[in-house]
């Protein structure tokens, strides 16, 4: 299901009712992806960073754990709750309650490095490029990354086989749609450069693979906003019936394999 704009304030709420779950439920992000970002971007220990979107401290811990100053905001009380909990042993880290649209900084704040991990598509496309432009210092860093599936030519054919259920419940993909392959994920720079306020830097992407039993999977998919939005008779019968194929299966595991794609761009024209 793929969010429309009227979907996107009511969609992006959905992740509150799945903070219990997430951190567990959600992949790590590989940290190659980490590594390369701090070098790319010239990130040292005290730089001052930004993260929009942060849930319960994903893509929050790495960064932390390289000794940066974060300010991590985070609209969901209870998402933010959770960060706080995982983040406890990180002093220089500050979870705030906000949305990106209508938090404000100390007059004079401004950042080194603003993060936005797997939560651009639902910040307003009209004000987000500019609304992160103001946020940052001059020649400051904006980090942007999506975390997809993606189906190699050697992938699981779990994901084909269980479309059928999908199609039976009236949840399945829309017409036209296919499996992206490694390589293939959506590129935004050209979105991020619209406007004129960041020139992009790199594109990077990053690979990994995560094995799941049937009762992992069914919590992954419990953080997915459009199977949180499902039919409560619907999303159960998708469930049993994942939970009965994968029972089949001599390990009864399934494998995903996830992309993510790094956007790294540097702020025009900005002013301290």
């Amino acid at each position: 299901m793929v969010a429309v704009p009227g979907d996107r304030e009511t969609l992006r709420a959905t992740f509150e009712s799945a903070a219990d779950i997430y951190h567990e439920a959600r992949p790590d992000y590989p940290e190659e992806l980490f590594d390369f970002l701090t070098r790319a971007a010239a990130i040292s220990p005290g730089d001052r960073l930004l993260e929009i979107g942060c849930g319960t401290g994903k893509a929050t811990i790495p960064l932390a754990r390289r000794g940066l100053q974060i300010t991590a905001l985070e609209m969901g009380p209870g998402l933010a709750a959770a960060a706080r909990r995982n983040l406890a042993t990180f002093p220089d880290v500050e979870v705030v309650e906000g949305t990106f649209e209508s938090w404000q900084p100390a007059p004079t704040e401004r950042f080194d490095v603003l993060v936005v991990a797997t939560a651009w598509h639902w910040l307003d496309p009209a004000t987000r490029n500019r609304r992160a432009w103001e946020l940052l210092r001059e020649d400051g860093r904006l980090a942007v990354w999506s975390a997809g599936h993606v189906v190699p030519a050697t992938g699981d054919p779990f994901f084909a086989e269980i479309q059928s259920v999908y199609d039976e419940i009236g949840e399945g993909l829309p017409g036209g749609s296919r499996w992206f392959r490694p390589g293939e994920l959506p590129d935004g720079a050209a979105e991020i450069e619209q406007g004129g306020v960041f020139e992009m830097v790199l594109v990077r992407r990053f690979d990994w693979e995560v094995t799941y039993d049937a009762e992992g999977y069914v919590r992954l998919l419990d953080t997915f906003s459009s199977h949180i939005a499902m039919d409560a008779l619907r999303r159960e019968r998708l469930y049993s019936e994942i939970r009965r194929r994968l029972a089949e299966r001599p390990d009864g595991r399934l494998r995903r394999h996830w992309e993510a794609v790094l956007h790294l761009a540097r702020a025009i024209g900005q002013t301290d």
